[in-house]
This record gives C-alpha cells, structure tokens and sequence, in this order.
C-alpha cells in the first residue's frame, strides 16, 4: 500500500483502501484483550479470520490495531465486524479531523493524539479510530504507541471497574485516555512558554521571535483538533446511542469536561503567544529608542564643540581690528579647550536634570 496524498486518491471509487498520510505507514500489530468480570485473556492476533473467530467468544472483546500497512486485513477484520467499508476508508486516511458517525449497530469515533518530538522540535500527532460495537470495541492507530497500556494493565486487574462493565465504558476509557494525553503535551509547551517569556524580557532576539512563531503553529495545530474534538465527544454525549447505557454518559460528560479544560488552556497560550509578540516587538523598540536617544545626545554635544572648532578653524588674523586675539594668545588653545569642555558639562547637566539620561 503506497503512501499517496489525497489529490492522487481523486477518482477513485469511495471506499477505496488508500493510506493517506506524511510518512510510510508502519508493520500493523494486532491485539486482542478478551474479557469478562472473571477472565481476561490478552494475545496477539497474526490473521483476519483468527480476529473474525474471536467475536463471540468474550463478554467484551477489544481488538488493537497499531500500524497501517495491512490494509487488507484491517478491512477483512472490519468486514466481519460488519463495518462499513467507508469506515474504513476513514481509518486509512490518516487526515482526518475527529468526527462522530452512529450506524445502526456500531458507533465510529476519529480522533487525534498528540506529541512533542523534541529532535525536530515540532508538534506530532497520530490518528485513532475507534469502533464501538454491541460487544466489542475495535481500536486502529496509525501507529504502535504506549497510549492504551495503562488500559490494558487495569483490565488486568480482576477488581478493575472495566471488568464489570460492558464495552461502552471501555471506549469512555480510551477516549479518556486520549485527552489525558493532551494534558502531558500542554505541559511541555507551557514550559516552553515561561522559557521564551523569560528570554523575552531579559534579552530578546531574533532567535526568540522563532521560537514564539514555532509555538504559535503548535498551538494553532493543536487547536485544529481539540475544536472538533469536544463537538465529538458532546455529540457522542447527546446523540444517544442503544450501544452506551445511561450509566456510562455520566463518565463521558466527565470526559468533556476535560476537553474543555484543555481548550481553555490552549486559548490561554495562544493568548500568552500573542501578546509574548507584542512584548518582544514592544523590547525592541525600546532598545532602539535607547540607542537613538544616546546617539542623538552625543550629536547634540558635538554641535557646540563642532561650531567651535570650526570658527577656529577659519584662522582670520587681520590688522583691522576684525582679528581673533586668541590666534596669538599663548594660552588660546588651552583658553578654547576649557570653553568647549565647560559646554559639555552644562549640556551633561541639564540632559540629567530632564531625566534624558
């Protein structure tokens, strides 16, 4: 399966199994997490028709698929699971903003994780696709991360409430899991923030404006998701499902809450950004003024000392009373000095009680 961007998807047959995204998709690794309130089993699954046999064999049965390249066996295991062959379109086109669609017998959530690679310095995100069915849950990342393992170490936990539960709360589990993980992301920015904010004010540079810029595309990526996020996870809230019982609504609000907390936090940087900006174009020009203000005092001393120089300088030495006695003064010169240094100190003086310097 070829990596191709969405122009060269153009004429293809909706439903078409095309993988869209930056990067070449990575091995896909299946697994499976089977259990009741008792048992549990959790294994790895090689084939689509192993992953197809399992179904009906568990209270509660999750699939977790990491990775995109077998396309082909992400949509035999989809099509056994009854779903829609544009699902799984959607699941491979990695660009994906998250979404909410509610079919008859399953429930299909999109949504985006985020992380910060620090090599590239630069804001990453990864696509999660999650389909909610009667007894099963089935989950397709784009690529293999740590973000369930949490998950899967409660569900080992015989006393774990997922246990108890049926698959909808498993998928208020994962969707939690999920804006958790924006929390860890806002932390690292916000310690970029109060970095560049302390540069800003001790000593901004064009190295600082950089950095405010290579934050403000992060936040704005970031803010492209968690936007549609929220109208998600409301509208899996109040687009009531037969898939997710009453008790379980209470812990999507719950969830909700949260993203709205992180969009709360993210307009808050975008803010800081934004104002960090003005802050360091405002620094700027101060250091500017300065630098004008103690050149324009130095050509405002040397008028004076230049007017007088000059006048001498023009060395008229007449017998018709017109002369510069001073031309031939055995101390003029020193007689001169004293002058001009004496306009220094008075022009010193009065720029300091102006509180010009």
């Amino acid at each position: 399966m070829l990596n191709v961007r969405k122009s060269r998807k153009s004429g293809m047959l909706p439903g078409s199994l095309v993988y869209i995204g930056d990067e070449q998709a990575q091995n896909t690794k299946i697994t499976m997490c089977g259990y009741d309130e008792k048992d549990i089993v959790i294994t790895d699954i090689h084939t689509a028709e192993e992953a197809i046999t399992k179904k009906d064999q568990f209270s509660v049965l999750w699939l977790d698929i990491a990775g995109l390249s077998a396309a082909k066996i992400i949509s035999q295991i989809a099509s056994g699971y009854g779903v829609h062959p544009l699902t799984v379109e959607d699941i491979l086109n990695t660009e994906q903003l998250p979404k909410l669609d509610i079919f008859d017998h399953y429930v299909f959530v999109i949504l985006r994780v985020y992380f910060y690679d620090e090599k590239i310095n630069a804001l990453k995100s990864d696509q999660i696709g999650i389909i909610l069915g009667n007894n099963f849950i089935i989950t397709v990342q784009e690529r293999n991360s740590l973000l369930f393992d949490g998950i899967k170490e409660r569900l080992k936990n015989q006393q774990s409430v997922i246990r108890k539960k049926n698959a909808d709360y498993l998928i208020h589990a994962l969707l939690d899991a999920s804006v958790d993980s924006y929390y860890q992301v806002l932390e690292s920015i916000g310690d970029m923030i109060d970095e560049v904010e302390q540069r800003v004010m001790a000593n901004p540079t064009p190295a600082t404006v950089k950095q405010i810029h290579a934050l403000k595309r992060s936040i704005i990526f970031l803010r492209k998701s968690v936007w549609p996020l929220r109208e998600t996870i409301n509208g899996l809230y109040h687009r009531i499902s037969p898939l997710i019982q009453d008790t379980t609504l209470l812990y999507l609000k719950d969830v909700y809450d949260h993203t709205v907390q992180v969009i709360d936090t993210v307009e808050t940087y975008r803010d800081l950004l934004s104002g960090m900006m003005d802050v360091y174009i405002s620094s700027i020009n101060n250091k500017i003024n300065e630098i004008m203000k103690v050149l324009t005092i130095f050509s405002t001393i040397f008028i004076p000392l230049t007017f007088i120089s000059s006048l001498y300088g023009m060395n008229f030495n007449t017998t018709m009373g017109l002369n510069m006695p001073e031309l031939n003064w055995r101390y003029g010169y020193v007689f001169i000095l004293a002058i001009m240094l004496c306009v220094v100190v008075v022009m010193l003086l009065y720029f300091k009680r102006k509180k010009w310097l």
